[in-house]
């Protein structure tokens, strides 16, 4: 039956349920009564679609909160049991696989090296594909229980008719990767669960919005610093990040060469892979026989006897790594500037496991050079800050990719999924 705007009685129902549970997610515990407001709907109508979400296991009684002079309210969150999601990063140097709750709390996680295969594309598929076995048995959790497999990868990611999500990622050489197709036929998961695809920055926004240092804000970027550069854009009138390659910016004219086979590109730069070559072409001495996450700590710490380990009495700075990381933050401060020239953001979040573990130590230059490069009305205006939500905050957004849309669908089930596109 339709209404007057067009809308099915069955659309109404939804998006109450949609109101209902967003609102106890974000906001929650609470009571019947303070939910009226929140959501805009009636008492009547908060009293339907609560019992409606309590039958279905999705919202339960969360204790009581005193009320002004009558009995005490109860207090009602989303429930914990009632879904599970799976996240995966498609890193540099590691798939990483973790099996969450409705609340997104951990479960259950795994992590495969990369290193020495690279991005071989059946590789990869192979660890996403176990990575998610593992996790499913590690709980026992049935593969039907899922809402779905949200996965962060490197690149841009399209739709292609009768194969899904395809990877379009010049920079680890996969030419249109039809990675939604692959993991359906070598999968063993049912047809009910949903893949949802998406670039890694931009999953990386969206658990910074959500959960992290991003909540509440109007205009952020979110930039991704591993191997490689990324950056997602977030507005209040965007339903979900856009996906910037910014790592692909020109930053000098004739400079060095990317990994994608231009020029000067920032990432060329400002990437944990590039930084590692310049010291070693200058004269450094990286450790060999490790990995890119253990090379750039030996680096920092090179630069910085002073780092913590324990061991840096009597040591002195490489000032070959020091002039390195000097001139990487000068890099990244440039194309944070353009950044602030275009967007004007109010925040911008540095994310990724290269720019957590170098933030500390250059964020202070970074800031510095971005400044003297962007304009001062928009530069006076926006933080520079790192993200809150750690090393795994791509798998957490990954996550929330089926968790946004179960949410979408007033919490119903169904088979839908694949990739945002734009």
């Amino acid at each position: 039956m339709a209404v007057r705007n067009g809308r099915t009685v069955r659309d109404l129902r939804r998006g109450n349920r949609t109101a209902v549970l967003q609102r106890l997610y974000f906001d929650g515990p609470m009571s019947r009564f303070a939910l009226a407001p929140a959501t805009g709907l009636s008492a009547g109508s908060i009293s339907n679609v609560v019992a409606d979400l309590i039958a279905d296991d999705l919202v339960e009684e969360a204790g009581t909160v005193e009320s002004d002079g009558g009995r005490p309210r109860t207090l009602l969150r989303v429930a914990p049991g009632g879904g599970h999601m799976i996240g995966v990063d498609v890193g540099e140097t590691r798939v990483r696989v973790e099996l969450f709750d409705l609340t997104l709390t951990e479960l259950a996680r795994t992590e495969r090296p990369l290193e020495h295969h690279g991005y071989d594309v059946e590789v990869v598929v192979g660890h996403i594909r176990d990575g998610v076995a593992e996790v499913l048995a590690a709980t026992g959790i049935a593969p039907e229980q899922l809402l779905g497999v949200g996965i962060g990868v490197p690149g841009i990611v399209a739709r292609a008719p009768g194969q899904g999500a395809v990877v379009h990622g010049q920079t680890i050489g996969w030419d249109a990767v039809p990675l939604e197709a692959l993991l359906r036929s070598s999968g063993e998961l049912p047809d009910s669960v949903a893949y949802f695809i998406d670039n890694g920055a931009r999953t990386l926004g969206q658990a910074e919005l959500w959960f992290g240092a991003g909540r509440g804000c109007r205009n952020a970027v979110v930039v991704l610093f591993g191997s490689g550069v990324g950056a997602c854009l977030v507005t209040e009138d965007m339903e979900y990040g856009r996906p910037l390659e910014w790592g692909h910016l020109t930053v000098q004219v004739g400079g060095r060469r990317c990994r994608c086979g231009a020029r000067g590109c920032l990432e060329a730069y400002a990437g944990a892979e590039s930084m590692l070559e310049r010291w070693r072409e200058e004269g450094g001495r990286p450790p060999r026989g490790v990995d890119e996450e253990s090379a750039l700590t030996a680096m920092l710490r090179a630069a910085h006897p002073d780092t913590g380990d324990g061991n840096e009495g009597g040591r002195e700075a490489d000032p070959v790594a020091l002039a390195v990381l000097e001139e990487t933050a000068e890099y990244v401060g440039a194309g944070l500037s353009d950044l602030i020239n275009l967007f004007q953001p109010e925040r911008i979040l540095i994310g990724g496991w290269a720019g957590l573990q170098l933030g500390p130590r250059l964020l202070p230059a970074v800031r510095r050079y971005a400044d003297a490069h962007a304009l001062r009305h928009p530069a006076e205006r926006v933080s520079i800050d790192l993200g809150e939500l750690g090393p795994d905050a791509v798998t957490v957004g990954a996550a929330s990719l089926p968790l946004a849309d179960f949410f979408a669908r007033g919490g119903q089930r169904g088979d839908r999924g694949g990739v945002r596109e734009g």
